[in-house]
């Protein structure tokens, strides 16, 4: 096994199946650092060591010091997307509402569903010899739809080349951020509308157009026995009279919310603000069976122009969609 700073890098370990850092790892193996000063680093970290790359913090090297050599360009790909990974998991609340994630090698998934009468979800006493009900889970008559989201990145290699990383590493955010906005869009639009196989959710209105009350709320809540209200997005202006109901603003409530801007938790239920749902709506579900996340690979860069340094319009993308598992997991409550 090669050593770390033995490890020849190119374009090559970026069409490898399991990435760059997995390709990485194959070769150099985080496991056998156990014990030494590189325990703790991934294969990819050990480059940026090799290569005397400082990513981050006050004193972090500039954009030029990636490709002081071929092998050291060929890391640059990767520092890219994994600012905009994390740029995506500072702004995303997606593993909040979702209950599983799958991730495919192709565009084409037909997710599963069951949708089991009231009768059925009952589960009665078998007497000795009798037959045992029946759990009917089938494939979804259409395939997940999956979008594309992404950014162009716009900057000649002259204009970033003496920029510090560190300061590079928030625009780079900024551009997941803005991905998983668009990625919450999609799931709250099948939340509501369904991902196109009949199962778009249930409205209830308030008892008083454009009122919110806490009676409001409890009636939403009883709504998805047998399934359990712990997740709620909110529009903005819901999220606001939800915020002055009389009954959320006990201390407690209060103090969280002034001191850490922290949202109050109605019935116990974990609440969003977003945008990205419709003005006077409410969106609740319970996130252990309402949502299934379908991503085809991980974020994506045209890695040979970032090597290249062929900065202008390269592209950093990540293909997603989202599928309704059980229909009434997921409610809509108009304001």
């Amino acid at each position: 096994m090669p050593s770390y700073d033995a490890i020849r890098l190119e374009k090559g370990l970026y069409a490898q199946k399991e990435g760059f850092t997995g390709a990485l790892e194959a070769l150099d193996p985080s496991p056998q650092y156990k014990g030494t000063p590189l325990e703790g680093l991934d294969a990819y970290q050990r480059q940026l060591k090799r290569f005397d790359i400082r990513a981050g913090g006050p004193g972090s090297d500039t954009v030029e010091k990636f490709f002081q050599t071929a092998d050291s360009a060929a890391l640059f790909p990767e520092y890219v997307s994994r600012a905009v990974r994390r740029g995506m998991e500072q702004a995303d609340i997606l593993p909040r509402i979702t209950a599983a994630v799958t991730t495919i090698d192709g565009l084409d998934y037909r997710s599963i569903t069951s949708s089991p009468t009231q009768d059925e979800k009952e589960l009665k006493i078998v007497a000795e010899g009798a037959s045992i009900p029946e759990t009917s889970v089938r494939t979804q008559e259409n395939l997940v739809r999956l979008r594309k989201r992404g950014r162009m990145l716009v900057a000649s290699y002259e204009a970033i080349r003496f920029q510090r990383l560190d300061l590079f590493t928030v625009t780079l955010r900024q551009i997941g951020a803005a991905i998983a906005r668009a990625q919450l869009r999609d799931a709250v639009e099948v939340l509501v509308g369904g991902d196109g196989n009949g199962n778009a959710a249930e409205t209830a209105d308030t008892a008083v157009a454009g009122t919110l009350t806490y009676a409001d709320i409890v009636g939403f809540w009883n709504l998805f026995d047998p399934y359990e209200l712990n997740a709620l997005i909110a529009a903005p202006d819901v999220a606001v009279k939800i915020l002055n109901i009389a009954e959320f603003k006990d201390a407690a409530a209060g103090f969280r919310f002034q001191s850490t801007g922290g949202q109050i938790t109605p019935l116990g239920a974990d609440m969003m603000k977003s945008p990205a749902v419709a003005a006077g709506t409410l969106v609740g579900l319970d996130k252990n069976c309402a949502l299934e996340m379908v991503k085809a690979g991980d974020i994506v860069t045209e890695y040979d122009k970032l090597i290249d340094r062929q900065l202008e319009r390269a592209a950093i993308t990540c293909t997603a969609g989202f599928a309704k598992i059980f229909k009434d997991a997921a409610r809509v409550l108009s304001v």
